[in-house]
């Protein structure tokens, strides 16, 4: 399948898991990076359509980028952008890949009735406002990874951070207290493109739409 594009569109992608799921969807598109992402250093890539650019950059910049306009588009996890402040971006589209859950977990003899926590998690935003509507008082600590070290070590009570199998929680003595969301990654726009671009942007987004029901099936 082949776009027909009178406008040059950028499509900001995260690295890893997400790019590698995303691929097979862009390619149902049309779309095809000219260099192969897994192996190229470059982060502006080329594609088969000239009017087409890819950015592969930290999941946390997608947001950002799409936001202020250098790129119209991105794919990024729903944990990324629960946590983003911006509100200039359409979230039209589900892709239905890179699936997990973010959860709060701890160790099971501390269980989750202090009246104030400590829990660590990098997700500060997502997880202030999910104690807040549970009317918790937690204190949160920033941590960037190895967060299951936090409760073993006594850093915190608790973390809340994203759970695939569970293996790796259970693998450190941790169990998962509650659900906060589902995340599954997800189509953004910028939403001056979607007025300026507005032909070439909606048939991108079908392009897509159509790519997750070959892949994935109706919901």
């Amino acid at each position: 399948m082949v776009l027909n594009l009178a406008d040059t569109l950028t499509i900001a992608v995260s690295k890893g898991r997400i790019l590698d799921e995303a691929l097979p969807l862009l390619a149902h598109a049309g779309i095809h990076p000219a260099d192969d992402p897994k192996t190229t250093r470059k982060l502006l890539l080329t594609t088969n359509l000239k009017h087409v650019t890819m950015l592969v950059i930290r999941a946390q910049d997608v947001p950002t980028f799409v936001q202020y306009g250098a790129a119209d588009f991105g794919i990024a996890g729903k944990d990324v952008l629960l946590e983003h402040a911006g509100d200039s971006l359409y979230e039209p589209l589900d892709l239905r890949i890179a699936c997990c859950r973010m959860v709060v977990a701890g160790r099971e003899q501390s269980g989750t009735d202090k009246s104030r926590p400590r829990v660590a998690t990098k997700y500060i935003r997502t997880t202030n406002r999910h104690f807040a509507r549970r009317g918790v008082q937690a204190e949160i600590i920033h941590l960037a990874g190895s967060m299951e070290l936090a409760p073993i070590t006594g850093l915190a009570d608790q973390i809340v951070d994203l759970v695939d199998t569970g293996n790796t929680l259970a693998a450190n003595g941790l169990v998962e207290f509650e659900k906060i969301a589902d995340i599954s990654s997800r189509l953004v726009v910028n939403k001056a493109s979607m007025k300026m671009k507005h032909t070439a942007v909606t048939e991108f987004i079908g392009r897509l739409r159509d790519a997750v029901l070959q892949h994935h099936g109706p919901v």
